[in-house]
């Protein structure tokens, strides 16, 4: 009975690894062409590495400060109830703006969104920080638990077991976007970009678009 239990698990703990989004995701992007920016093929879906750079003016990371197309942060809070405690998640926050990806010389265009959301990611944590009942927070963790209105001491003014990640794509750093390629005239120009026509990768109904900074080095295909 035991062995069955423990095969079970071992089983259990496999798919949760495989079917993870970090997985799928790398799974995806292996088995997708990585073409270069002049030879993308209308309606193809396809992958291009390259820099991320800004269309319009970056965000700027909460914790670490930096410019940036894209950041998610989570803050959460340990809470005890007798001998069991578990972490609580106080801000789950991420923003996100349309972007260039820069390969090579050349230049798509990259439109994510949140409301609705047209993408799926995976991106590398960054920044970590962390306080609790002997460990004070840092001064810049202060600010940003003040700009969240999150106190960070609790009963008798002892400091709260609190953690906070925050992942980001700087500028100019190296990123893999994958979605269908299309190639569109612009209306307007864009800020930085002096051509009428560019390349683009799009989600459609069926296939969201696909955007990590995982070191490109973990899409090798496999056999």
């Amino acid at each position: 009975m035991i062995f069955i239990v423990l095969i079970a698990l071992i089983i259990l703990a496999i798919a949760i690894y495989y079917f993870s989004n970090k997985q799928v995701i790398i799974r995806t992007l292996a088995k997708t062409p990585n073409k270069p920016v002049g030879g993308l093929k209308t309606n193809s879906f396809t992958k291009v590495t390259g820099k991320a750079l800004h269309v319009k003016q970056p965000l700027i990371a909460p914790f670490s400060k930096r410019e940036c197309v894209y950041y998610k942060i989570i803050i959460e809070e340990k809470r005890s109830n007798g001998k069991n405690s578990h972490w609580k998640t106080l801000i789950q926050e991420s923003k996100i703006q349309e972007f260039f990806i820069k390969s090579k010389g050349e230049h798509v265009i990259v439109r994510p969104s949140l409301k609705p959301k047209n993408f799926k990611s995976y991106l590398v944590v960054d920044k970590k920080t962390s306080s609790g009942t002997f460990n004070s927070p840092t001064k810049e963790f202060l600010e940003l638990l003040k700009n969240y209105n999150i106190k960070s001491e609790g009963f008798l003014g002892f400091n709260k077991s609190l953690r906070y990640t925050e992942a980001i794509i700087e500028l100019e750093e190296t990123v893999t976007v994958a979605g269908i390629a299309k190639w569109k005239n612009l209306k307007e120009p864009v800020n930085g970009y002096p051509y009428s026509k560019i390349a683009e990768l799009v989600s459609t109904e069926n296939q969201k678009l696909i955007i990590t900074d995982l070191p490109s080095i973990n899409f090798s295909k496999r056999r």
